[in-house]
């Protein structure tokens, strides 16, 4: 067995900065509580079961759903939450369906199809998240702004589905504060979303800020950060 033991000090010092980013914020965001979300994509089984085990974090996300089940029989299972975060297909929401909590990459109809025909299969309702690419980048997915409204809407036709909010990914900014920028107008825009036009009460879930930047994602009102390198990056080694 690896000894992992440098992950405790990764862990209490991202707690550390989540608590500390929630002090900051401006008083309506006071009481957004924030789930740190482990993005497991570059990890193995190991690693994921200490951070369950040993460090309380119990939420996890899957960028694939090949990994997914490649080590789904090594993971430890039981209290852990894993979330679907990157690019589903269609088809291969069937292998995925039972073993999830939560999609948080929801950006069409026939996904959402799909996911409602699988859930019923299953007796279950599935938590989604429809991403929102608020950036507007041709080379990721998601709806863009004005879609996001009827998107919504729409899912409302599928009992096996219920919408928690939003996710998005930031575009590769240089500064902090072009990242809190962003992070604030896209906070904004999902809550007047969430509030004005699907008239839904309190505070949508929303998924926003990974390594780089969850501390202004958190400032601005994320209630989930996606946090991969920091958790498991190795300290350097000395030079001799």
């Amino acid at each position: 067995m690896s000894d992992l033991s440098y992950m405790n000090e990764n862990v209490a010092a991202i707690r550390g900065e989540i608590e500390a980013a929630k002090a900051r914020r401006r008083e309506e965001l006071s009481d957004v509580d924030v789930t740190l979300l482990a993005a497991i994509k570059y990890t193995d089984a190991e690693h994921v079961n200490y951070l369950h085990r040993e460090l309380g974090v119990h939420d996890v996300g899957e960028n694939r759903v090949q990994q997914l089940l490649a080590r789904w029989e090594e993971l430890d299972r039981e209290g852990l939450r894993i979330h679907f975060i990157g690019k589903l297909q269609s088809n291969k929401v069937k292998y995925i369906i039972d073993k999830v909590c939560m999609i948080h990459s929801l950006d069409s109809l026939t996904l959402a199809k799909e996911i409602d025909r699988r859930a019923a299969q299953h007796g279950l309702v599935m938590d989604v998240l429809v991403e929102i690419n608020s950036g507007r980048e041709e080379s990721k997915s998601g709806l863009s702004p004005e879609e996001v409204v009827d998107f919504c809407l729409q899912l409302s036709d599928f009992s096996h589905i219920r919408l928690r909010g939003f996710m998005t990914m930031a575009p590769k900014c240089e500064k902090i504060e072009e990242y809190r920028k962003y992070f604030q107008e896209t906070s904004q825009q999902c809550l007047d979303i969430w509030q004005k036009k699907l008239h839904n009460i309190g505070r949508p879930v929303l998924s926003m800020g990974m390594s780089g930047s969850f501390v202004p994602a958190i400032e601005e009102g994320a209630s989930v950060v996606r946090i991969g390198r920091a958790l498991f990056a190795e300290p350097e080694t000395p030079e001799a």
